[in-house]
């Protein structure tokens, strides 16, 4: 049941936000060089790889697409880009990834093979389940970025103090996961995100 209405929801939204992503696209494309698109490995469910598709807002970095990890760094996005991360309209293309079954609407985000090697036997049950464009720590660490960039060593806060409570919050999901739960869950990242905009 929840594969087909993920199936249904997506190309749903696909149609109807045809013309906002050639808008984006275009304005992407012309106010800095490279793809309208950015693409970035990640770790799926059972382990697998495959490629999570988000509006590029940063310039262009070698080595980004296998997962190069620049945790906080702000210095590259671009004038179109904060505009598409504050209201997180540059996660829409995952409705792509939605479509094709890799991902869900709802589930624990997906993270790059570098961070799936740290605390392996977490991981293992999170991906039992395919990862999601949202869930409850992308709603709690709404501000990770922030977080990061203040912090004088953002990868060692990253592995020691925010991952662990992200794997708590896969955890619990996993266990307890619903279609009600999930419903709930993109109501309140709704919600996150209207009261995040100003």
């Amino acid at each position: 049941m929840k594969r087909v209405v993920d199936f249904a929801i997506s190309a749903f939204m696909l149609i109807m936000l045809f013309p906002f992503f050639m808008l984006a696209a275009l304005m992407i494309r012309f106010t800095s060089p490279g793809p309208a698109f950015f693409r970035q490995r990640r770790v799926g469910r059972n382990g697998r790889n495959f490629y999570l598709l988000k509006f590029r807002t940063m310039f262009v970095l070698q080595d980004a697409e296998k997962g190069r990890f620049e945790p906080g760094s702000s210095a590259r996005v671009t004038r179109i880009g904060r505009v598409l991360r504050k209201t997180k309209l540059d996660e829409l293309p995952q409705l792509w990834n939605v479509l094709k079954g890799d991902m869900a609407l709802v589930g624990p985000r997906p993270e790059v093979r570098k961070w799936t090697g740290v605390y392996p036997e977490r991981w293992a049950l999170v991906h039992t389940v395919r990862p999601g464009i949202t869930d409850p720590a992308a709603i709690v660490f709404r501000n990770e970025e922030e977080i990061l960039a203040g912090s004088p060593d953002p990868e060692n806060t990253y592995q020691f103090e925010i991952l662990p409570k992200k794997l708590e919050m896969y955890e619990a999901y996993v266990r307890n996961r619903s279609f009600a739960g999930d419903l709930k869950l993109i109501f309140r990242t709704l919600i996150a995100i209207w009261k995040g905009r100003a």
